[in-house]
């Protein structure tokens, strides 16, 4: 198995195919915000600073992210292959990414991109509904992913909200955000014949199934 990228745009599905992924290949499903988040818990100089860059609302520097990366990628778990998850978002970090991974000895392995139609990411977005207790996510929008009991998760019983950026407004500012980083990041990984664009807009078994095809060599990214 070999290094994942996936990009995606808001709603798109990423972290579900990517969770898909890790189970299926025994892979970990690494994202810079996991990193981050383990970081803010130990007791060093790096720790309290991002533990207080992100309680006021602030980005940790590249740099930072850079290193903690490179460290997270350099661990036991990751010499099989990866998935990787918000990283890299422009192509400055792409690049840092390419130095990362000389260092290590790796290669890029396949990045794959998910393409979907921008009013269904709308619906998704609106539509999402996440329980407060045990994270688990619904679409009210979408029949198959409605819970059973209404405003309640399947699986705790837990309360189901909506989070304050799931609306149309604060999506279309992503999405343009997106599209303005990400368009030259698909650009650069198409030059280098490892992009590979599935179709977002089937169900998630499908698309599922056309990842897996990637990965063990049955798809054509031409």
């Amino acid at each position: 198995m070999k290094n994942i990228i996936f990009i995606a745009p808001p709603a798109a599905g990423k972290g579900t195919q990517s969770n898909l992924v890790s189970e299926k290949y025994h892979i970990p499903h690494i994202s810079t915000g996991d990193i981050l988040r383990e970081v803010m818990k130990e007791d060093s100089e790096i720790g309290e600073y991002v533990l207080e860059t992100i309680s006021s609302g602030g980005l940790v520097k590249d740099d930072i992210m850079y290193t903690l990366l490179e460290k997270r990628l350099h661990e036991k778990d990751c010499q099989n292959g990866y998935i990787l998850d918000g990283f890299p978002r422009n192509v400055e970090q792409a690049k840092k990414y390419d130095e990362i991974l000389k260092r290590l000895g790796q290669e890029l392995g396949y990045v794959i991109s998910l393409e979907i139609d921008e009013k269904l990411l709308a619906k998704r977005i609106t539509g999402r509904r996440v329980c407060e207790d045990c994270g688990a996510i619904y679409n009210i929008n979408v029949p198959s992913e409605l819970p059973e009991i209404e405003s309640t998760c399947d699986l705790c019983g837990g309360n189901l909200y909506q989070r304050n950026d799931d609306n149309l407004e604060s999506f279309q500012n992503r999405y343009q955000v997106y599209l303005e980083k990400t368009g030259p990041l698909l650009e650069y990984y198409k030059n280098k014949h490892i992009l590979y664009q599935i179709d977002g807009n089937l169900s998630i078994e499908e698309v599922f199934k056309r990842i897996a095809m990637v990965l063990e060599g049955y798809y054509d990214n031409d």
